[in-house]
């Protein structure tokens, strides 16, 4: 295997250019397990944690900025803009795993399962791709295409992500088989804007893609219209038994190893009713 490690962002990108059979590795927490477990074995890859470009967070006049090497043990200890994402990046892994896994990595694998995912669906976010011939800027949305699966090129690489600041009521929920370095049975990232008077709602780990639920996003909206923005009014039971089953409704979850497709509609829904009350809390 040839491994290359860049010490500039178009060196990186240079290199990708150069060698459609690369990968590149950051904190390797998936691609490392990848190879060691003799499921993929790439002929190169290119080191990208060197790069300062990559490092770059920026939270300023609305906007956020964070770049693809931040990791989850920095969203920690700074301001990044979300009360959601920080929340996810809690409940990755291990404190090893915190310190060495990046943002760029989670959407790099882009797994259904990825903590960090629906937190950047529910905030409308853009992933910023760059290769030798520029940048393109591309809604979360469109980005991940099926199970690993995105539409990034080999030659390009995820410098940053992109969103406007939602304030502070926003969730983020997790459901596993423990408490602690578990992979989602069920997650989901809600969050209430009342600056755009939107509702964001994303669910991972029900589906082949990270899934909006778009019925229960506009009738959370509608919730928020009759009872005020920033009034902090929790809705009544009823609405938010209504607004867990458009949830579940959106989720298109599968029978595996750790849950059945019945318990994560059901957890689904048992979370956007608590996530709902406790944003709404907070708007």
């Amino acid at each position: 295997m040839d491994v290359e490690i860049a010490r500039t962002l178009d060196g990186a990108l240079a290199y990708l250019a150069s060698r459609p059979d690369a990968e590149p590795i950051a904190g390797g927490t998936d691609l490392m397990v990848e190879m060691n477990f003799g499921r993929h074995r790439p002929k190169a890859v290119v080191a990208i944690d060197r790069i300062d470009e990559l490092r770059e967070l920026l939270v300023a006049h609305g906007r956020v900025r964070m770049s693809a090497g931040v990791t989850y043990a920095r969203m920690l200890r700074e301001e990044i803009g979300s009360p959601a994402m920080r929340q996810a990046a809690r409940t990755v892994g291990s404190p090893q795993i915190r310190n060495a896994g990046t943002i760029g990595g989670n959407l790099g694998t882009c797994s259904p399962a990825g903590d960090t995912l629906p937190v950047l669906a529910a905030l409308d976010a853009s992933v910023v791709l760059r290769s030798a011939s520029g940048d393109r800027r591309v809604p979360f949305t469109q980005y991940m295409t099926g199970p690993k699966k995105t539409i990034r090129r080999h030659d390009e690489l995820v410098v940053a992500v992109e969103w406007n600041d939602a304030g502070d009521a926003q969730v983020f929920m997790k459901a596993g088989t423990r408490n602690a370095m578990v992979i989602a049975v069920a997650s989901l990232a809600l969050v209430v804007d009342g600056r755009r008077s939107r509702v964001g709602i994303a669910l991972g780990s029900s589906g082949p893609t990270i899934i909006r639920a778009t019925e229960a996003e506009r009738f959370g909206e509608g919730l928020m219209d009759e009872t005020g923005w920033g009034r902090r009014r929790v809705p009544s039971d009823a609405a938010l038994a209504e607004l867990g089953s458009r949830v579940a409704a959106a989720a298109r979850p599968i029978d595996d190893v750790r849950g059945t497709a019945a318990y994560r509609r059901h957890v689904l829904s048992v979370m956007a009713r608590r996530a709902f009350a406790r944003a709404v809390l907070l708007a």
